[in-house]
């Protein structure tokens, strides 16, 4: 077995010691090197600010947990740090029989077999989601409360400067609403919803992604050629497998500000496009599963 390094070994202990309180994360329970991962920091609104680290800690293991990639166990781990179907607030012993429960395990057979195979995963996860923004320039800017007006001033530096902004929120603000239809879709899924329901907002998802597709054609050329526009439509999340021409297709039917029906118009008769597209969303993924 290879030998882990250790910053996983500090992970997974930090992990283990996070175990005894669950969550919520609080400051007095919490290593702080688990405040120190670089996607912790990316989703914190004051990084300066310990208890704005914890806050942005415990929502990334909520996401962590809510996605957890052993689906025979993702109940048990929710539950064994705290999460549904646990209470907040309950101690570990309750929590590790209720965990037990959900996984179909006798307690003791749970917390000397299950229980560290749970706990090593979801460090795993926190080290993987640290990869992601370390090895990514691609982070979404801060935002400040401003109390007073701030004008531009007629000069030409001070208006480029402003139209690299105004075309980095329009940007950012392309990729955020593109995932959320992308989320829609994922949890319309996993509800088992109305097919039809499925379908539109698989539509409204390709549109919003299309759009953000666009927008970030348009800051690349304009601002930063260096970036790339793969890059930057896929922080949105998981889309279906497209080919170039497709990929061209849908962004070329989102330009120029389409609406939805606009967008759905242009690609009128494209059934091959939509049925890769809505097909993607509804063939089960392949997930690992423990023995």
């Amino acid at each position: 077995m290879p030998r882990k390094s250790p910053a996983e070994d500090e992970v997974l202990a930090a992990v283990r010691r996070l175990l005894r309180r669950g969550l919520p994360v609080t400051l007095a329970a919490v290593d702080p090197v688990l405040l120190d991962l670089r996607g912790v920091i990316a989703r914190t609104v004051d990084p300066a600010d310990e208890a704005s680290r914890a806050t942005a800690l415990d929502g990334t293991l909520r996401g962590l947990l809510a996605r957890f990639p052993d689906t025979r166990y993702a109940t048990a781990a929710r539950a064994l740090f705290g999460l549904p179907p646990a209470t907040p607030g309950v101690n570990l012993t309750m929590r590790r029989e209720l965990a037990a429960e959900q996984a179909g395990h006798e307690v003791h057979h749970f917390r000397k077999r299950i229980e560290p195979k749970l706990v090593t995963t979801l460090a795993a996860e926190l080290l993987a989601d640290a990869d992601r923004f370390t090895r990514s320039p691609l982070i979404a800017p801060r935002l400040a409360p401003t109390a007073a007006r701030q004008p531009v001033i007629a000069d030409p530096f001070a208006w480029e400067v402003a139209e690299q902004e105004q075309q980095l929120s329009l940007l950012w603000s392309a990729i955020y609403a593109a995932r959320a239809e992308l989320l829609t879709v994922e949890r319309l899924i996993s509800l088992r919803a109305d097919r039809t329901d499925v379908l539109r907002a698989a539509v409204t998802a390709a549109w919003r992604w299309a759009v953000a597709r666009a927008e970030a054609i348009s800051y690349t050329t304009a601002f930063a050629p260096d970036l790339s526009v793969d890059d930057l439509t896929a922080l949105a999340g998981w889309t279906p497998p497209l080919t170039a021409a497709q990929t061209s297709r849908l962004t070329e039917a989102a330009a120029g500000g389409a609406s939805r029906a606009q967008f759905v118009a242009h690609l009128h008769g494209e059934t091959g496009l939509s049925n890769t597209w809505t097909e993607g969303f509804l063939t089960a993924p392949q997930t690992p599963t423990r023995q």
